[in-house]
């Protein structure tokens, strides 16, 4: 197990978006974090105390959890020597970066030298079957998106609490190393190789009560030429019953590829729920959820309004306005 409560490291994040693990670990497991860790020039922020080690270490912190999602998922060397006295001073440390805390020599024989451990959350602890397709009983959903990080973790976690409230069965299945790190369970579906990624979420899927819904942690875009193949197995392993399609409507282009423009709800919308049809013929679109932080709140909920109107689904930000539009159509089918 990963102690708590933690450190959350920014290194020198560029901007927000890059530190999303931490902004997911403090905005779902506040109760876990102590501080957070900024290295010169990080750009992002979580609105926690800058902490040096010693002064966190004083406050109980107990792991330095790497809190930066960066592109390719790398450890880099300006962040080693405060790894290295992290160690040093008792921390453990933690991290879900396809880069391997466990492959780094120095950070092995540091950790073995003072008893500390490291945990690498995006491997693999499960042989993962090949997808068999078969029907499975309960009830699921997907959170698709119009591109990488637009707030697909965010809606399925919200729309859980949401049901749970309501007294409804759900359970939130993470897939990727942010949710892992906040419900301490799930599978790292882009650590995982590839004939196994669909059956990697039918096996965090299982069959279940009738009236159960697995609400499913979505990953990329179909629309993302970088990390589509994982999208595409989350919707054939999870056979959801109901999509929820998230956007961020601020963007000017695909989060990490300039050269393209963002799709649209309805493209999103049409091409997923096609594909959701080969594996579940039942499979219906429920709503849309659009991640306004950037908008000033008048402007966020003209948006939501709008996109009700013309696509003639509720949509609304789960996160800021609340999941009880996206339950209450839920709840319907």
């Amino acid at each position: 197990m990963i102690k708590t409560p933690y450190l959350l490291f920014l290194g020198d994040a560029p901007d927000q978006l890059a530190a999303k693990v931490a902004q997911g670990i403090k905005d779902w497991r506040p109760e876990f974090a102590v501080g957070q860790f900024r290295m010169d020039g990080c750009k992002a922020d979580m609105g926690l105390p800058d902490m040096t080690l010693e002064e966190a270490k004083a406050a109980g912190a107990k792991t330095l959890v790497i809190g930066v999602a960066n592109r390719g998922g790398v450890i880099s060397q300006a962040w080693k020597k405060v790894l290295v006295t992290a160690l040093e001073e008792g921390f453990d440390l933690a991290s879900g970066l396809h880069n391997l805390l466990q492959d780094e020599e120095d950070l092995v024989a540091v950790a073995k030298a003072t008893g500390q451990d490291l945990h690498d959350v995006r491997v693999p602890e499960v042989d993962y079957p090949i997808a068999n397709g078969k029907k499975r009983t309960g009830k699921r959903l997907l959170a698709v998106g119009t591109d990488c990080s637009v707030g697909k973790m965010y809606t399925a976690l919200c729309m859980e609490k949401e049901m749970r409230e309501r007294g409804m069965k759900a359970s939130f299945r993470a897939t990727g190393q942010t949710g892992i790190l906040i419900t301490g369970d799930g599978v790292p579906l882009d650590a995982v190789i590839a004939d196994f990624m669909a059956g990697s979420v039918e096996y965090i899927t299982p069959d279940n009560d009738a009236d159960h819904w697995d609400i499913i942690e979505g990953q990329g875009s179909l629309f993302h030429v970088s990390y589509s193949g994982v999208t595409m197995a989350l919707i054939h392993g999870g056979q959801p019953d109901a999509l929820v399609v998230c956007h961020e409507p601020t963007r000017d282009h695909m989060r990490g590829l300039p050269d393209y423009q963002l799709p649209t709800l309805e493209a999103v919308r049409d091409m997923a729920l096609s594909l959701a049809k080969v594996a579940n013929p039942a499979c219906q679109v429920v709503g849309y959820s659009i991640n306004t932080q950037n908008m000033p709140e008048d402007e966020a909920r003209a948006y939501c309004a709008k996109v009700e109107a013309e696509l003639g689904l509720p949509a609304t930000d789960p996160f800021r306005f609340g999941a009880g539009k996206l339950v209450d159509a839920l709840d319907a089918i």
